[in-house]
């Protein structure tokens, strides 16, 4: 899919994106009590342009998304850790629509399984047994898009659990009833552009690789 018509210029990457993202966050600039987090891998990048803006400490946030087996670009659900503290979230809509062999709990709970042993490994290679206490602060969390908003949904919920002052949510783009989901969930959304006819996130964007490791670690100074 190509950019919408009639929408705003795609922007050119996720470093733009990013840059685009945090002047909407210009009244955090120097406040102590301020992290940011992408959620890994694509929320990575803008999580560094939005923390370099506003000179706070960012890290990445560990997500999996589980997808329908043999329609996998389909989320029925997501993960998300923060330290040994891991959320499941299942979009029970999605899983009803499904035809029944779709559905059976064992293959979407292999799924999950599958997922949640990835979600380690990359906890591992990523942060290396490090984690940023986000008790008691405003929690910026970062993605490239926001598509079915599963992954934010578990992202949220797993930072509830380690009792932030704020959860806010930030992405470059993202459709209107995805974000008014999320904002009954986090404290704050900030969506610059939500198009009613949203398709895929990378259409968006006109360079829209997928991020390897490497990429990763690369932005995190790793």
């Amino acid at each position: 899919m190509g950019p919408v018509s009639g929408a705003p210029r795609p922007f050119t990457d996720r470093d733009y994106a990013g840059r685009e993202l945090a002047t909407h966050f210009t009244a955090y600039h120097g406040r102590s009590d301020v992290v940011v987090l992408g959620l890994a891998r694509g929320g990575v990048p803008i999580a560094a342009a939005v923390a370099r803006s506003i000179g706070a400490p960012f890290d990445a946030l560990i997500v999996r998304k589980l997808g329908v087996p043999g329609h996998e670009e389909v989320a029925f659900g997501a993960l998300a850790a923060h330290g040994p503290q891991q959320t499941e979230v299942r979009m029970d809509g999605i899983i009803a629509s499904l035809p029944p062999e779709k559905r059976n709990p064992e293959a979407l709970n292999e799924v999950r399984d599958r997922e949640s042993a990835e979600l380690r490994r990359r906890q591992q290679s990523y942060l290396r047994g490090r984690g940023i206490n986000v008790a008691d602060r405003t929690v910026i969390l970062c993605d490239d898009g926001l598509a079915t908003g599963a992954s934010m949904q578990a992202a949220v919920q797993v930072m509830r659990g380690h009792y932030p002052d704020r959860v806010i949510v930030a992405a470059p783009v993202g459709p209107p009833e995805v974000c008014a989901e999320l904002a009954s969930l986090a404290d704050e959304v900030v969506c610059p552009r939500q198009p009613e006819q949203f398709g895929a996130v990378g259409a968006f964007y006109a360079g829209y690789e997928q991020l390897t490791d490497e990429d990763v670690l690369r932005v995190l100074g790793g």
